[in-house]
């Protein structure tokens, strides 16, 4: 395929964790209206779930959201991510949907196989890739495994294992506010300056297209942190446990309907919320 017919990559939507699945189940609804509404085929992956019925309340959810054609992939072995028929159903889906759980599961159970490959292979071809609590930490290339709560960033004070890879821009923290995750993405972006930071609040997404730019979606907060800027970072000289100095951090919260661009680092659109009050 010459690179003049590359289709643009499928958008990857990190989910903060505990999405509205009933009442206005928006984020959802916004992952089947991207994947072809009515006629989107989408793949579930509960690999990182510990509960055999994680896969099944998805599908089911995703039929009551107006989807007719939804596939279990119930990967719970480096074995069944080999597995040709679960191949067949991602050739066949126009939206993969990862669910919350463990996300070590994701990384040693899905890395390196087959199943992995395909996941990145669609999402080149145009398929929106969305991942849930712990599915939104494993779609870019390094994954959040876990790390201290508080403000503050502090030296070891974050776990960082090798993701799906489906960006190398950004870095995601999700049940961001919930659990009050700041200083652990600051200390993670501390060691990757180049990257930008996505914290995503519980029932909010962040829909991110191949161009990078960002729009904010839910009931919650995209809490945006820009390292482009970053005059000086103590990382390098501060002994373990110990905060991080940093110089230069900009961050913007983001609300339902707000944008970013991560290439220029502007905010390219804000929803005036005052005139709704």
């Amino acid at each position: 395929m010459s690179m003049e017919h590359k289709s643009a990559r499928g958008f990857i939507i990190p989910i903060g964790g505990r999405e509205e699945k009933e009442v206005n189940p928006r984020v959802l609804e916004r992952f089947v209206q991207l994947s072809g509404g009515k006629d989107a085929i989408i793949s579930v992956i509960p690999t990182a779930s510990n509960l055999e019925d994680t896969g099944d309340r998805y599908v089911e959810i995703f039929q009551r959201l107006g989807v007719k054609k939804i596939y279990n992939n119930n990967i719970s072995s480096r074995l069944d991510a080999n597995n040709e028929i679960f191949v067949k159903q991602l050739t066949e889906s126009t939206g993969i949907f990862m669910t919350g759980g463990n996300q070590l599961l994701l990384s040693t159970v899905l890395g390196g196989t087959v199943i992995a490959k395909m996941i990145r292979k669609r999402n080149a071809e145009g398929v929106p890739v969305a991942g849930t609590s712990a599915g939104a930490a494993f779609i870019p290339e390094h994954m959040i495994v876990s790390g201290d709560s508080g403000l503050i960033p502090r030296v070891g004070g974050v776990m960082i294992a090798p993701g799906l890879g489906l960006t190398n821009k950004i870095m995601i923290d999700q049940h961001f506010s919930q659990r009050n995750r700041l200083g652990r993405l600051l200390t993670a972006l501390s060691y990757n300056p180049y990257k930008t930071g996505v914290g995503v609040d519980e029932d909010t997404a962040a829909i991110i297209d191949a161009e990078g730019n960002i729009e904010a979606i839910g009931s919650g907060a995209l809490t945006v942190v820009d390292m482009s800027k970053v005059e000086f970072s103590s990382v390098a000289s501060t002994s373990p446990g110990e905060a991080i100095s940093l110089v230069g951090v900009k961050i913007h919260t983001l609300l339902s309907g707000d944008r970013y661009n991560t290439k220029t680092h502007e905010v390219i659109q804000l929803i005036n919320k005052a005139s709704e009050e």
